[in-house]
Order: C-alpha cells, then sequence, then structure tokens
C-alpha cells in the first residue's frame, strides 16, 4: 500500500489531480492517502515527481521493531521464566497466525489471478 514520504513531498498536487478514485488530499501542505478510498492503482507511485508516494515494504523494518517494542512492553507484566517464556510463545503464535492469514489471502489472490 503507498505512504507519503512528508521529507519528499513539497505539497505540487500531481498526485490529487490523478488520482482516480479521489483518495489523496492535501493537509499541512503534504499530500495524505485515504487508505479506506484506495484502490492500490499505483498512479500515485508513477506520477510524484519527487518520489514521495512509497512502497509499504519499506515500512517492514518499522513494523518489525514496532511488534518487538510491543512485545517488550508486555513482557515486563510477567515474573519468571516460565511465565515470560509462555507469554513469547503465544506471540509466537499470534504472529503465526498474522502470516498463515496473509499466506491464504495470497493463495486465494493467486487462484483469482489464474481464473479459478
Amino acid at each position: 500500500m503507498p505512504w507519503i514520504k512528508q521529507e519528499n513531498c513539497t505539497g505540487c498536487g500531481i498526485c490529487i489531480d490523478e488520482c482516480r478514485v479521489h483518495a489523496i488530499s492535501m493537509g499541512n501542505g503534504f499530500a495524505h492517502i485515504d487508505m479506506e478510498l484506495c484502490i492500490r492503482c499505483g498512479t500515485c507511485h508513477d506520477v510524484c515527481p519527487q518520489d514521495a508516494v512509497r512502497h509499504d515494504s519499506e515500512l517492514i523494518p518499522i513494523e518489525v521493531e514496532s511488534n518487538i517494542d510491543y512485545t517488550r512492553k508486555l513482557l515486563k507484566n510477567f515474573q519468571g521464566e516460565d511465565e515470560r517464556r509462555q507469554f513469547l510463545g503465544r506471540m509466537i503464535k499470534h504472529f503465526n497466525k498474522e502470516k498463515i492469514v496473509a499466506e491464504k489471502s495470497i493463495e486465494k489472490i493467486q487462484a483469482m489471478i489464474a481464473g479459478e
């Protein structure tokens, strides 16, 4: 999903004009993408002269750190090695579930591409 790197955005408005579903607006001098409206067409990526519209894959390291920070924060509520290990095991199960949901979704989308 696209996002706006504000350091690159000059507020030119080209992405706003080109967005076919009007998912981009201007606020505080920067473009903003309403992800509820965005259809992930990629047009904004293509038209931005400042390369401010970025791909969400760039956010993976940030999201991973956020998950780890959250886990560490919760981990402080558990005393003893056994409680801490059990909690960490539950966190692994949580993230495994998220991974399985993503994998199953990808399989179904691939089937759609194949015309099934």
